[in-house]
């Protein structure tokens, strides 16, 4: 039927003159029903898509139609304000052709152009060029100079001249592994006990504070912490330095952080004192000591050495003098100097969020005078000083050279770490914090103008891939290659999510580098969600909340109205104030998160005597006499049979029986009869049967922070 109505319909003639001419001769031979057979009306006979290098091998040889460009289609290049011998020129036309091109261009217009008139209406340019016949670009002016952005920040003033400078007091910078003494050391010098308010025995913080010596002589000393998770803190306080007194503790002699304190000290080229402590203790090896010191570059004076190796007993408060004579020596040599006029500079220690006083920062001053209503800036932060206090607490007007002073009226928190400088008011303050926040955006913008890119090219290339695939396929329609994706997937991957909040900016830091030292993100992903340096607030509620994270108070508080806010949200709050065990209690969650996995039990093990048929019905099934020789055998665990160290079976029992009875357990060194469910499994005497289930077992973190 369809046939019939095809060749009603179509030209025949047409059919006759295009189609006959490549039929066979043998098409007419026959009937006009015949004929029309001839005819394929199959969509095999359609064209396919040719590629580009297809196309181009058929074009060789041949000679390829070019057209010539469109007339007048040159692109010229304007801008605004432009005259008109401006025009004239990147038309390459005489002033002429553009007088004549304006009176079209512009026609509701009295103004009487002349050579150096400015047209002010871009419009009116772009008309002239297209009445000239060219098309347009806007471009930058030509003699335009390209002005470049002027750097607002703030910079140290250049070198004082010599008459200028006065001498100043040593900074100290206490160093060494952890309970090796150094806090206690500290405590004896200036009589106090800061030893027995730190939690865990450890120093986590960086303290600096100003000690006057009986002799009168003031020393800065920078207490720093000798756990590993401190690091950055150590660093900070070597850069920060004059001189290093390097605490070995005589029992432990050279450890981790130890070798640590050595490298940072030797990089920020300081010179280095040796406190050996603990020389109390019975049975102590001093020579030994030494000896070890000098395995990593630090020769004593006893051993023919230049270092200066003291011993001392922090806790009996011996041979304290000596270290003393030994550091004022030092720092006598050194002949220490600065300039106490000028703008200040300096270094932050640390900084935090008192709940009481606000943002505040332990600034040591290296240069000038910080005074009250200084305008001082750090990092991105900046303030106008309200309040010095010392590290005893009690407020003073003004802190020279090497004095660690902590300042409160900070606007923005500086970081620890960041360079103080002072400038004159607090417009040229904004106008530093503009300009550095600016430079940070372009910072970010880079690296994201650079991730952009890498998934621009791969995307390209995937692009790519798939187009040469749909070509090559010609009329065929690409199919998708499988069901279509959801435009929100769930991920089913296990991930931990933490908020951090520290009392000081040194400890938050140190607590992000070790969660930095995660890599096991393929097991479970560990995602920091937020982190900052005060109290918990309301905030961090709400972003735990919406991302189902633990918020992890490190050395602060929450108050009792917003934890059962937090009880009321499901969020979990974990306050700690020893850092390893804040990070034991994060490895214990990802511990938590590991999916289970299951692995076999051996439950018992039983030796096939004798296989026998037994009769259930019409058929017969085997059975297999067994005693067991270890453990005992279940009726609902799993078999395996084991023949000359193959197994050739493993499943499930059908039955379980000792002598005629139904049993679910045989004990050791009893008979018992197993039919398995398998009925066409045969064993043989000597065989082993194993019985086993598969128990779910947990996993733990194998993640080292590196203490």
């Amino acid at each position: 039927m369809y046939r019939s109505l095809l060749f009603k319909w179509l030209p025949l003639k047409h059919i006759k003159n295009e189609c006959i001419s490549q039929l066979p001769e043998t098409a007419f031979s026959c009937d006009f029903r015949n004929w029309k057979r001839c005819i394929s009306i199959s969509g095999i006979s359609l064209k396919k898509r040719k590629s580009v290098e297809e196309r181009a091998v058929e074009n060789q040889g041949r000679r390829v139609i070019r057209y010539s460009p469109k007339a007048g289609s040159e692109v010229v290049g304007i801008w605004r304000n432009m005259t008109v011998q401006e025009i004239a020129n990147v038309l390459n036309k005489d002033l002429d052709h553009v007088f004549k091109a304006l009176e079209f261009a512009d026609k509701n217009s009295d103004v009487s152009y002349k050579k150096n008139t400015v047209i002010h209406n871009p419009q009116i340019i772009r008309d002239v060029v297209k009445i000239s016949g060219c098309r347009f670009k806007l471009v930058a002016r030509p003699d335009e100079e390209v002005q470049e952005e002027e750097n607002k920040d703030a910079m140290p003033s250049p070198p004082a001249p010599p008459e200028a400078l006065r001498p100043r007091p040593p900074v100290v910078c206490v160093m060494g592994h952890v309970d090796h003494g150094k806090t206690t050391l500290l405590d004896a010098l200036r009589d106090t006990s800061v030893v027995d308010t730190e939690f865990g025995g450890i120093t986590q913080h960086i303290g600096a504070f100003e000690v006057k010596l009986s002799s009168g002589e003031k020393v800065t000393f920078l207490d720093t912490p000798g756990h590993a998770a401190f690091t950055a803190m150590r660093s900070r306080g070597a850069q920060a330095t004059d001189i290093v007194v390097l605490v070995v503790a005589a029992d432990d002699g050279v450890m981790e952080q130890t070798v640590e304190s050595i490298r940072m000290a030797r990089e920020a080229d300081v010179p280095i004192l040796v406190a050996i402590n603990k020389i109390d203790k019975p049975g102590v090896n001093i020579e030994k000591t030494m000896r070890s010191l000098a395995k990593h570059g630090i020769l004593c004076e006893a051993l023919g050495g230049d270092v200066q190796a003291i011993t001392v007993s922090a806790l009996k408060k011996l041979h304290l003098d000596t270290l003393v004579e030994a550091l004022i020596l030092q720092a006598q040599l050194m002949d220490l100097k600065a300039d106490p006029g000028g703008y200040v500079e300096g270094v932050v220690i640390e900084a935090l969020v008192d709940p009481r006083t606000g943002k505040q920062a332990t600034v040591l001053v290296q240069r000038g005078t910080l005074r009250k209503g200084c305008i001082i800036v750090a990092g991105t932060g900046w303030a106008k000083v309200r309040v010095l206090n010392t590290a005893e607490g009690v407020s003073i007007q003004e802190a020279p050279p090497s004095t660690p002073v902590s300042v409160l009226g900070w606007r923005e928190m500086p970081s620890a770490g960041d360079q103080v400088l002072e400038v004159d008011t607090e417009k040229r303050a904004n106008e530093v914090m503009r300009w550095r926040n600016v430079q940070a955006m372009k910072e970010k913008q880079a690296l994201d103008s650079a991730a952009i890119s890498s998934k621009e090219l791969e995307h390209r290339a995937q692009y790519s891939q798939q187009l040469a695939h749909k070509r090559a396929l010609g009329r065929y329609r690409l199919r998708p290659a499988g069901p279509r994706q959801k435009m929100i997937q769930q991920d089913t991957h296990p991930s931990l999510s933490v908020l951090v909040k520290g009392d000081v900016d040194g400890s938050v830091e140190a607590i992000l580098d070790i969660l930095e030292t995660y890599d096991e993100n393929d097991q479970v992903r560990l995602e920091l969600v937020s982190f900052g340096v005060g109290p918990i607030a309301p905030s961090d509620i709400e972003i735990a909340q919406a991302f189902n994270a633990i918020v992890y108070a490190f050395n602060v508080d929450c108050p009792p109205a917003l934890a059962v806010e937090a009880k009321n949200a499901n969020v979990a709050i974990k306050r700690h104030n020893v850092i390893y065990k804040l990070v034991d209690d994060i490895k214990q969650e990802i511990s938590a998160k590991i999916p289970t996995r299951q692995e076999e039990e051996i439950v018992g093990e039983a030796n096939v005597l004798q296989q026998f048929q037994v009769s259930e019905g019409k058929k017969k099934l085997p059975v297999a006499g067994c005693r067991c020789v270890k453990g005992s055998l279940a009726r609902n665990a799993l078999y395996r049979i084991i023949r000359r160290q193959e197994v050739i079976y493993e499943g499930k029992l059908a039955s379980m029986k000792h002598l005629k009875d139904e049993v679910t357990t045989i004990k050791r060194d009893m008979e018992c009869g197993l039919r398995f469910d398998n009925a066409d499994i045969n064993v043989e005497p000597g065989d082993t049967v194993v019985c086993y289930k598969m128990v779910d077992v947990s996993d733990t973190t194998a993640w080292d922070p590196g203490f």
